[in-house]
């Protein structure tokens, strides 16, 4: 006896897909996107630029070694809600203290089981990333039109400031540094550390560790701070984080502050939304990509070496490398569909790419680019 759906995923376009629910019981809309990391789902979950998006994995196999609290890259899941092939299984795994449907139950996020992943992605990569509803009900009672209209009248990501609702809302020491056997983080006090402040869009807790990793005594800031609250703090160095949202929205309130910190010579790193805010703020522009990239399979290349690097990336909004202007390079490109992945500024230790360095889950081809962060606010202390 076929068993009744209790979750439904229903597109704006009409379409629905079944399911069985796990997690929360409940209903959420959002944007669909996939993401084909073989593992990490727990980080992914928990990385805040995945705010107002409910992730598909390519992955069949979620779930199956559990969740731990040394895993998670914020304080709560994020993402809205996942679709995956087979329902989560028992966990086995020597560091899980936790299955995955309970863990989800308990930070109120939804799950959905049983769905064709492979139907769903080639769907998402012919029509851009849909909008969607996704629902969780033990009895499987779902108003299917009630569904798709919620869907269809969702604004969507475009002019929607996440940042700011992701961020921390005031500042913080952080000195843990990166893993190490058999369980445990180091306590990364070098003995004379970079002062670095780090702005929160949506910062991974794997971030923070590899700038503390690499020499800095870091310093987080909510995502609205002023340039006059940064320089308060004397850094050597500033970071800008990933994050979720617009980077147009919030460049509102961001490039004024990125842009009173160009003129003097200080070392600036951005990745992911960091990235975008630095190019909104040298006079580039974004644009909303189709189904953007999520993944930590990215192949990108250096364009000044031909060096190829494997990287994790989760973004929906790019850079047009068309628009930086005279004196900003472009440093690296997406070997999927050449969209910009790197830039630098000229005579400036200026520089941010879209991939994620950290990884967390992914490759760690690109750590190499905290140690540069870290050699230029060397080389400013050397003059």
């Amino acid at each position: 006896m076929q068993q009744k759906p209790t979750a439904c995923l229903a597109l704006a376009d009409g379409t629905i897909f079944y399911g069985h629910g796990f997690g929360a019981v409940g209903e959420v809309v959002a944007e669909l996107v996939f993401n084909t990391a073989m593992t990490g789902y727990q980080e992914i979950m928990t990385d805040p630029s995945y705010a107002a998006q409910v992730v598909t994995f390519t992955f069949p196999h979620i779930g199956n070694t559990g969740v731990t609290p040394l895993d998670d890259e914020s304080a709560d899941p994020v993402a809205a809600g996942i679709v995956v092939k087979w329902n989560p299984t028992e966990p086995s795994n020597w560091r899980s203290v936790s299955d995955l449907a309970n863990w989800m139950e308990r930070r109120g996020r939804i799950g959905i089981g049983g769905i064709d992943t492979r139907r769903l992605t080639r769907a998402i990569r012919q029509q851009g990333s849909p909008h969607v509803v996704l629902a969780h009900h033990p009895e499987g009672r779902f108003d299917i039109e009630a569904m798709i209209a919620r869907a269809r009248a969702w604004p969507g990501l475009v002019g929607m400031d996440l940042a700011r609702e992701v961020s921390c809302t005031q500042s913080y020491r952080w000195h843990e540094g990166a893993w190490s056997w058999p369980d445990r983080f180091n306590d990364a006090r070098p003995e004379h550390p970079f002062r670095v402040v780090a702005i929160d869009y949506g910062a991974k807790r794997n971030i923070l560790r590899s700038l503390a990793e690499s020499g800095a005594d870091v310093t987080v800031l909510p995502a609205t701070a002023t340039a006059e609250e940064i320089l308060a703090h004397d850094p050597e160095g500033v970071f800008l984080s990933n994050g979720p949202g617009d980077p147009e929205a919030t460049g509102e309130y961001a490039v004024p502050m990125i842009r009173s910190l160009l003129v003097r010579d200080m070392p600036i790193f951005g990745v992911c939304l960091g990235h975008q805010m630095l190019a909104l703020a040298l006079g580039g522009q974004t644009v909303k990509m189709s189904h953007g990239h999520h993944g930590a399979n990215h192949p990108v290349r250096d364009v000044e070496t031909g060096k190829v690097e494997i990287t994790s990336m989760n973004h929906g909004f790019a850079v047009d490398a068309q628009t930086l202007p005279e004196g900003v390079m472009e440093t690296h490109v997406s070997l999927f569909d050449g969209s910009n992945c790197g830039l630098r500024v000229k005579d400036k230790p200026v520089f941010s790419v879209q991939y994620h360095p950290e990884a967390s889950p992914g490759p760690q081809d690109s750590a190499y680019l905290f140690q540069r962060f870290a050699q230029a606010m060397q080389d400013r202390r050397g003059r």
